[in-house]
């Protein structure tokens, strides 16, 4: 499953550097699915959905950090543990139990984003 920023968030910056992914943006910040990964141009989402790669998106949080649930793989491939929840000063960066995902469909979704 992917990782969520509680609202318990305390805005530090500590997680932003850590995800490999670059799934994780400030608060009001736009983002995009190329972001710190190889996806360009019209790209077809592990879920099927199209969407268009490049496109500034809206920022899910004006808040608090947030991490974009499609670009989170708990660092699978990377690290042996979410770095965002391990360098969290305040245990914000938890599991989140809406997105489900098994450790194939985080592999998956990795080699998806950076054309393995």
């Amino acid at each position: 499953m992917a990782i969520r920023i509680t609202d318990e968030c305390i805005n530090c910056d500590a997680c932003i550097s850590e995800c490999p992914n670059n799934a994780i943006y400030e608060p009001d910040g736009d983002w995009a699915y190329s972001d710190g990964t190889t996806l360009k141009g019209m790209v077809t989402l592990p879920n099927g959905k199209q969407v268009d790669a490049d496109k500034r998106n809206e920022p899910k949080s004006d808040e608090f950090y947030f991490i974009v649930t499609d670009k989170c793989t708990e660092c699978k491939g990377f690290h042996d543990e979410p770095q965002c929840a391990s360098v969290c000063p305040v245990d914000c960066c938890i599991l989140d139990e809406d997105h489900v995902e098994t450790e194939e469909q985080l592999m998956g979704k990795k080699a998806w984003m950076h054309g393995e």
